[in-house]
C-alpha cells in the first residue's frame, strides 16, 4: 500500500480507466454502471475503492483519473476523502483528480457544507462537479461527462490534455473564494 501515482503503470492500448473513491457503495455501482452505457471508442475500466490506499497489486492498470465522491450528507464520506487524498500523488493533481458531490439537492438534510467542499477543490485545485446520484437522469448526465472528461485524461481525445481540460474548467468556474 503505498503512494497512488499517475505515471507508475504503462497505459493499455486504447484503454481508459477510472477509480471512483466514495463511502456510497450502491450509488458508486450506479455511477459505474452508467459509465460502462456510455458510448466510448475507447475500452472503458472502472474500479471502485471506499477509500485509498489500494492494495499493492501488480495487475491494477495504470489510473487515468481519479473520481472522489462526497455525500454531503455524511460527515464520514468527506473525512473518508480527505484521509484519501494523502495517498495521491501531487502530480495527479494536474488535471487527473476531480471531485463530485452528490446529495446537494436537497440542502436541508446536508452536513457538510457546500463551502467545504468548494474550499476541498480549491485546495487541491481540482474542479468539483454537482450531481445527485440518487436522480436515474441527472447521474446519466454526469456518466456521460465523466466518460468524456476520462477520455481526454486518458489521451484518446487529440488536441486535448489533462492540463488543458483542468485550465479550462476552472475558468469556467464561478468567482474565487476570496469573491465569496
Amino acid at each position: 500500500m503505498s503512494v497512488l501515482r499517475p505515471l507508475d503503470k504503462l497505459p493499455g492500448l486504447n484503454t481508459a480507466t477510472i477509480l471512483l473513491v466514495g463511502t456510497e457503495d450502491a450509488l458508486l455501482q450506479q455511477l459505474a454502471d452508467s459509465m460502462l452505457k456510455e458510448d466510448c471508442a475507447s475500452e472503458l475500466k472502472v474500479h471502485l475503492a471506499k477509500s485509498l490506499p489500494l492494495p499493492s497489486s501488480v495487475n491494477r492498470p495504470r489510473i487515468d483519473l481519479i473520481v472522489f465522491v462526497v455525500n454531503l450528507h455524511s460527515k464520514y464520506s468527506l473525512q473518508n476523502t480527505e484521509e484519501s487524498l494523502r495517498h495521491v500523488d501531487a502530480s495527479f493533481f494536474l488535471g487527473k483528480v476531480c471531485f463530485l458531490a452528490t446529495g446537494a439537492g436537497r440542502e436541508s438534510y446536508c452536513s457538510i457544507h457546500r463551502h467545504t467542499v468548494v474550499k476541498l477543490a480549491h485546495t487541491y485545485q481540482s474542479p468539483l462537479l454537482y450531481c445527485d446520484l440518487e436522480v436515474e437522469g441527472f447521474r446519466a448526465t454526469m456518466a456521460q461527462r465523466l466518460v468524456r472528461v476520462l477520455q481526454i485524461c486518458a489521451g484518446h481525445v487529440p488536441g486535448v490534455s489533462a492540463l488543458n481540460l483542468l485550465s479550462l474548467l476552472r475558468s469556467s468556474e464561478g468567482p474565487s473564494l476570496e469573491d465569496l
